[in-house]
């Protein structure tokens, strides 16, 4: 999500039509190409069709213990979080959905609820998101949600609070993760001595709503790709392989200029010293007229049913030309493709594909 001057309006009609093919489950493996095919011999071998899940933007899926996938994302209403979950990636499509929060009609937690993510942290579940006050749209900080219950469709959703950062400035896109014994928090935030709409940082956490230590920027626009529309650096996810961390993130407006860059750091290094962190000086994954796909970013990680596959999730619209505020257009549908490696152990992202079985 990015900062706009104004607020979004109520949505009334979907624009555009949907060529979605009905998603079936069934075991995913490698496929050719980017793609998630069926695995040879599984039972109703399906696989799953792009766009995954249609009107659910900055999307995030967790595999569990219990081997299902949790999904949940941005609803186009800004007004509550979803969950829902499948044993397959395929299945997320067809899964019932439930609300677990809904907005405040007041308060604090009123508008923009953004950004969800759905984290598993010592025995008990945490949602991560971002929302304003109803009188102050923009006045937008992250805030957590904890559930005791093994399964997080039952139980209560406590509001453990506001993640108190450095700044009172606006904040979102809270994601966390462990390295080295150590867990992590990062986030998109203003920084108030600098010219732009955020920033990412990283800091230690004392509990799973609290920071400690020192808070650190991990990348700030620069480039003239993170520039447009807005300077914009914002949706950090993390990935750790081949001795290495991954950190992705988007980058300008919410249109087709809309994109994702890359750090990279040691496994072994000090997260939280920025000198740790490369910063590619080019985009990883952007905009594509052949496959139709634009504006992809604010992604996620998970892993295919086999437990090795990397399978990147992301959203993107199916149209480059929008009419009005991007914010007012619910056409950002949740999408997943295989994510490749390449011989020196880094991630090759390639290009969003196309509308169809992946």
């Amino acid at each position: 999500m990015n900062t706009h001057d104004h607020h979004p309006g109520r949505r009334t009609l979907l624009k555009g039509g949907l060529a979605v093919g009905a998603a079936v489950t069934g075991s995913l493996a490698l496929g050719q190409g980017g793609a998630l095919a069926a695995a040879p011999g599984a039972r109703k071998a399906a696989r799953a069709v792009n766009p995954l899940v249609p009107h659910r933007a900055d999307p995030h899926i967790h595999r569990h213990g219990d081997g299902r996938y949790y999904f949940t994302a941005t609803a186009p209403e800004y007004d509550r979080i979803i969950l829902r979950r499948s044993r397959t990636l395929a299945g997320i499509a067809t899964a019932e959905e439930s609300v677990v929060w809904r907005r405040h009609t007041s308060g604090d937690m009123a508008a923009h609820i953004w950004a969800p993510e759905i984290h598993h942290i010592n025995g008990k579940w945490y949602l991560y998101f971002a929302a304003a006050p109803a009188d102050d749209v923009w006045k937008i900080r992250m805030w957590v949600l904890e559930n005791g219950h093994r399964d997080p469709f039952k139980g209560t959703w406590t509001e453990k609070g506001q993640i108190k950062t450095a700044w009172d400035t606006f904040s979102l896109d809270a994601t966390t993760f462990t390295h080295r014994g150590s867990r992590y928090l990062a986030w998109a935030q203003k920084d108030p001595g600098e010219n732009h709409n955020s920033a990412v940082f990283l800091s230690r956490m004392a509990d799973p709503w609290t920071l400690t230590g020192p808070q650190v920027r991990l990348t700030t626009p620069e480039y003239d790709w993170e520039c447009v529309g807005f300077k914009v650096n914002e949706g950090a996810s993390f990935l750790q392989r081949n001795g290495r961390v991954f950190m992705t993130y988007s980058a300008s407006a919410t249109d087709a200029n809309y994109c994702m860059g890359l750090l990279t750091a040691r496994a072994g290094s000090d997260l939280l010293d920025p000198g740790s962190w490369t910063k590619s000086p080019r985009p990883v994954f952007t905009s594509d007229d052949t496959t139709k796909q634009y504006g992809p970013g604010h992604n996620s990680f998970t892993v295919a049913e086999d437990g090795r596959t990397d399978v990147l999730v992301y959203h993107a619209r199916q149209y480059r030309d929008i009419v009005g505020d991007p914010l007012n257009d619910p056409n950002r549908h949740t999408r997943i493709q295989r994510l490749k490696w390449n011989a020196d152990g880094t991630p090759d992202f390639g290009v969003p594909v196309a509308d169809g079985p992946v």
